[in-house]
């Protein structure tokens, strides 16, 4: 009978020991939770003691996040992530996000920071934390020059507008013009592609996007180069992180004297836009000029 209980006593430890061990692998993965809506996040003494941080962008929106030929990440929003890596201290695993699943990115975990064009709305900021901003934005309507769109009145009812899901083209639309037909589209090659092959009369986003379209292809004209009001680019954050988000605020005050953006500005986007955007979308020090 002794041996027995003995038996069962080192089953129970054991248990105990495996236990303990799946739920130590658990906390490793999702070690800060908000408890109001399930947000998992890292830290910023967990990302520097990993010695590496995840941060969300674009790999097919030449200029703000691509892949090269050669397979690496560039743009404006990776020029910045360049600089948090190394005032970090750590090494970047970039994420290629498209634009609806950015917010999912950040309450999965599966992001530390999002640097993927993100507008900053208030729909958006129940959801993450948005930082300071580093860029201005508006949305934009580009179309073909055999018919440039130039006012939403000129859209007919057998017309339909082209627009990326979870961007906020999309929102302005179903909320201002549910009229309007959308095509809608998952990624912005995908957006592009459709608008080349007719598929839409116009594709409308942020009007960066559609004046470097413009401007890099010829036969095609920006009608509406302001639509709605104008908004502003920041990264962001899994709701609650304050650490991190914190650490990213005093990164982009701290950027300013140096004129950081402006010179991420002329090293990614002044070869697409010249210089005579440059005062109009930057914001330097996460100040908007009034």
């Amino acid at each position: 009978m002794m041996k027995i209980k003995s038996k069962a006593m080192i089953f129970s430890l054991v248990i105990a020991i495996i236990s303990l061990s799946l739920a130590a692998c658990g906390g490793k993965t999702n070690s800060n939770s908000n408890s109001n809506s399930g947000v998992v996040y890292r830290t910023l003494d967990e990302i520097k003691a990993s010695g590496e941080i995840n941060i969300g962008v674009f790999s097919d929106k030449n200029p703000f996040g691509y892949v090269d030929e050669n397979g690496d990440y560039q743009g404006y929003d990776v020029y910045f992530a360049e600089r948090i890596g190394q005032d970090l201290g750590v090494k970047i695993n970039y994420i290629s996000t498209e634009a609806a699943n950015r917010v999912e990115y950040l309450e999965t975990g599966k992001a530390d920071i999002i640097l993927a064009n993100f507008t900053v709305t208030a729909e958006r900021a129940e959801k993450v934390d948005f930082a300071l901003p580093y860029m201005n934005v508006a949305l934009g309507v580009v179309s073909p020059d055999s018919r440039v769109i130039t006012d939403l009145n000129e859209v007919t009812p057998d017309d339909e507008i082209i627009v990326i899901s979870g961007t906020t083209a999309e929102t302005y639309f179903i909320a201002n013009h549910p009229e309007i037909k959308l095509q809608k589209y998952d990624t912005y090659a995908n957006a592009k592609n459709a608008l080349e092959n007719g598929a839409g009369i116009a594709w409308a986003n942020d009007n960066t996007e559609v004046i470097a379209f413009a401007l890099q292809n010829p036969g095609y004209t920006v009608g509406i180069p302001s639509l709605g009001g104008q908004d502003t680019i920041a990264p962001a954050v899994s709701k609650g992180n304050s650490s991190l988000l914190d650490w990213l605020n005093d990164e982009i005050e701290g950027l300013a004297p140096e004129n950081f953006f402006h010179q991420d500005y002329e090293a990614t986007l002044a070869d697409t836009y010249g210089l005579d955007y440059e005062e109009s979308l930057v914001v330097e020090g996460g100040v908007i000029a009034s």
